[in-house]
């Protein structure tokens, strides 16, 4: 049986003991981060390790410490240099106490008051990850920059109402208003965008009418204690992480292995205003904020429909108690059309088959944005993710009322919402029918008008193979059809190839920050649509380990130095995918949902069609009319 590659609650509170115990965690000492350490899969087993991150709000002193819960070991301590490893994720308390602090700094006080403002129970200020440092005084402290919007009673959505022009930033440790910077005086936008009150939105649309999704004999996978979902010829094991959220591990078919583990490493949404009030808008979810940390209690009917089945999760809180999030996982199945059809006018007869596929879900709520990851697994072998981005748009003053601005779309009158990226980094372990594993880019090509092609109608394929990480990073084209193919030169499908699955992109725009810019020296990942790299099980997050305002350079940048052998073994592919929104009235008051993600396709994994042996709807030979 497969280890439970998950969070326990009683690891959670045996590692807390020992950070009590060796004095690294008191009262003034917040657990930032504690997850299972991840093990080299080369090498036998051995014990469990869990990883803290710690940071004391008293004085700032980080440390990063591994322990032992099954024999109650402290296994290493390292104390950080925040000016140079960068700080460790944000933790609640932050979020709790920068308002207080800033309502009570004059400079700030001054700047509502010249835009009309004193009523403090009405101003939220919202706290936002600082970036990199931008002077020396910054360097070394743990920083947030604030920005401010009115709530005009309790029932209030905020985001309606931005006081732009204003910004403070706050020292958390010191807990003291370093700099307030006081820019353009922009009117308060003053519609409401209350769209969870009934009568904001008017009244409900008439004729719609139920879908009710009913399996009676119950779903065709099973679900184990260790969370290993077994569904008609799939393995996996579903896992879960307060800093990537969802983890997929051991994904096979047939009982043939094709990726080892699969899971959302980062996403970084920069956003594109340059004002002096915005420019270090940018947000690293999982490194800095630890997205599976914000995992909704999912509900069946709203979130999830059909027959479900629901797995919690186990995080660990600032204190370092285990704290469990209920249904935060949703597993079912859902019909995905025509699986394949043919009519044939030679033998008179016509055959169809239903797809359906397993899905493996959970959504995450940070701050005004909400995500859902979907993974789905289909009949044929493909395996494809989908990410689902909801929510409240980012908004902002718009200094043009019922005009343009560059880097805005005014979505309500005087309400703008600044242009932005969400980009998200895939970390894919393939393996391939096995652990040696390689690389090809594969371009869809003309061959030119010749002999060989005398009527210039030719189309062939140009294949690069990938040999060493500095091959990298490599940007998708859809001008040529670009894919990446892995493939197994040890295992040869029925017609002597070597057995493979096919990354296919969307290939939307990577990063389109300046190549010296704070952002960019931070997320160089976010670059290049597809990176490989030698498999290290130390590499886990493409931005580093500590994103929280790192200078720059750490993660895929620092590893792909090492320019390591590719070919013909353990690899990693991280894969960049995301949108680049320019928001629309119609994303406000709250977005519909929009989507993006990649597949990855068997190419020769199977020897022919692998779905011949599903049966008919119903299990009759042809459907009834």
């Amino acid at each position: 049986m497969r280890e439970h590659s998950t969070l326990r609650a009683e690891e959670i509170s045996a590692a807390r003991e020992i950070l009590v115990r060796e004095g690294l965690l008191n009262e003034t000492t917040h657990v930032s981060y504690l997850g299972l350490k991840e093990r080299d899969k080369r090498t036998p087993a051995g014990p469990r390790e869990l990883r803290a991150m710690l940071v004391d709000m008293a004085d700032g002193r980080s440390h990063d410490v591994v322990v032992r819960p099954g024999d109650g070991a402290l296994v290493s301590v390292t104390e950080l240099d925040p000016a140079v490893d960068g700080q460790v994720p944000v933790v609640m308390l932050e979020f709790a106490m920068v308002e207080a602090i800033v309502h009570a700094d004059e400079r700030w006080l001054a700047a509502m008051r010249r835009r009309g403002l004193t009523d403090l129970s009405k101003l939220r200020v919202q706290p936002l990850s600082a970036g990199r440092a931008m002077n020396p005084g910054e360097k070394g402290r743990r920083l947030q920059r604030t920005l401010t919007f009115l709530q005009k009673d309790e029932h209030d959505l905020p985001w309606a109402h931005p006081v732009d022009g204003v910004v403070a930033y706050v020292d958390v440790i010191e807990k003291t208003v370093v700099e307030v910077l006081d820019d353009a005086v922009l009117d308060v936008p003053q519609e409401d965008g209350n769209f969870h009150l009934a009568d904001f939105n008017g009244p409900l649309r008439e004729g719609l009418k139920p879908i009710e999704i009913t399996q009676p004999h119950g779903p065709s996978f099973t679900v184990d204690d260790d969370h290993v979902l077994d569904w008609l010829g799939w393995k996996v094991q579903v896992c879960f992480d307060s800093r990537e959220g969802l983890v997929l591990r051991d994904i096979s078919i047939n009982d043939r292995k094709v990726v080892d583990r699969a899971s959302i490493a980062e996403m970084v949404v920069p956003y594109a205003d340059p004002s002096p009030q915005r420019w270090f808008q940018t947000f690293f979810d999982g490194g800095e904020y630890l997205l599976g940390n914000f995992a909704n209690s999912l509900r069946l009917g709203c979130d999830c429909l059909g027959e479900i089945t629901y797995l919690d999760a186990v995080v660990a809180d600032n204190a370092g108690h285990p704290r469990v999030i209920p249904q935060a996982i949703c597993v079912h199945e859902e019909d995905a059309g025509v699986l394949w059809k043919h009519t044939s006018h030679f033998t008179n007869s016509s055959e169809v088959r239903r797809n359906r596929r397993l899905v493996i879900s959970f959504f995450v709520t940070v701050g005004n944005y909400d995500y859902g990851f979907y993974w789905y697994l289909y009949l044929d072998g493909t395996i494809e993710l989908e990410v689902k981005a909801t929510g409240v748009v980012f908004t902002s003053g718009h200094p043009n009322p019922g005009g343009d601005y560059a880097y805005a779309t005014e979505v309500a009158p005087g309400l703008g919402a600044p242009h932005h990226q969400h980009l998200f980094s895939a970390r894919l372990e393939m393996a391939v029918d096995g652990a040696a594993n390689y690389v090809e880019e594969i371009d869809a090509v003309a061959v030119p008008r010749g002999p060989q092609n005398p009527t210039g109608t030719g189309i062939t394929q140009q294949v690069t193979r990938l040999r060493r990480e500095s091959d990298a990073p490599r940007l998708a084209d859809g001008r040529r059809g670009r894919v990446w193919r892995v493939g197994n030169p040890e295992v040869q499908n029925r017609l002597g190839r070597d057995v493979a699955y096919v990354l296919h992109p969307e290939g939307m725009p990577v990063l389109l920050a300046d190549p010296e810019s704070d952002l960019y020296g931070r997320a160089v990942f976010a670059s290049g649509h597809l990176w490989v790299t030698a498999y290290d099980p130390a590499e886990l997050y493409p931005a580093g380990d500590l994103v929280n305002q790192h200078p720059g350079g750490a993660g895929m940048p620092a590893w792909v130095a090492a320019d390591r052998d590719i070919d013909g073994a353990p690899i990693v592919l991280w894969h960049t995918f995301g949108m680049t929104h320019f928001p629309r009235p119609e994303d406000w008051p709250v977005m519909p949902v929009d989507t993006t993600g990649f597949t990855l396709k068997p190419s020769g994994f199977f020897g022919r069609n692998p779905t011949l042996d599903i049966p008919a709807s119903g299990g009759a030979t042809h459907c009834h009319s």
